[in-house]
């Protein structure tokens, strides 16, 4: 009976290490992505657009280069005061986080300009709604005007008057206004003029001024028309 017993069990190992041998031998079925060979094809990006991490402009203290500001596409103003070791957002209280440019007033630094809306024809930018002006660094803002142009890609400060800057508008990006161009303040940004305008479809993108003759300034016009 031992002898029965004994060979039985036997069976059983050898036809349990058959199997398991067999399982082992076999060949693994690959999923069809592995059998798929995607080396030949191209791949391209489609969207959506990268919204972060954009930056709009620059603005250095001319009296001390360790001090500037950061205007963010889609993140607001930025001040460093240690050449960019640490950074303080000035802007989150404000009504717009999409920043176009800024810029010092060249007569007093602790006078800075803001223009909200990208300057950027894109399909993740995003509009501001207007001008904003601070007199102490940055600590404090007041909002000055031309709320529905949008988008703002330039002020120009006047080098030697304190209350006069321009600003350049592309205006809406998709639907025609006529609030786009350049307008001028002499009042400190209380009230605006428009000094040109083009038609309700083409703003300007940029402008400069010579600092030895502000009389002179240059446009760069663009036509914002785009369609979603």
């Amino acid at each position: 009976m031992k002898k029965i017993y004994l060979l039985l069990a036997l069976t059983w190992g050898l036809f349990g290490y058959a199997g398991a041998q067999k399982k082992k031998d076999e060949p693994v079925a690959q999923s069809a992505l592995e059998k798929t060979d995607l080396s030949g094809l191209k791949f391209r990006n489609v969207g959506p657009a990268i919204t972060s991490g954009r930056i709009s402009d620059f603005a250095v203290n001319p009296h001390n280069p360790k001090e500037y500001y950061v205007a963010v596409s889609s993140g607001g103003v930025w001040k460093t005061v240690n050449a960019g070791t640490t950074f303080t957002p000035l802007f989150d209280s404000q009504g717009s986080y999409s920043i176009g440019c800024v810029s010092l007033d060249p007569n007093n630094p602790d006078v800075v300009w803001v223009g909200t809306g990208e300057n950027n024809n894109q399909r993740s930018v995003a509009y501001g709604d207007g001008v904003y002006k601070s007199e102490d660094g940055g600590q404090s803002w007041t909002h000055r005007g031309l709320a529905n142009t949008q988008h703002i890609g330039r002020i120009v400060a006047h080098p030697q008057d304190t209350q006069t800057a321009w600003v350049a508008s592309i205006g809406s990006l998709y639907s025609s206004n006529p609030e786009r161009g350049v307008f001028k303040t002499t009042d400190g940004g209380k009230t605006w003029e428009k000094t040109l305008f083009v038609n309700d479809s083409t703003g300007i993108i940029d402008l400069v001024i010579n600092p030895q003759n502000p009389d002179q300034l240059w446009a760069a016009p663009g036509n914002a028309a785009a369609r979603p």
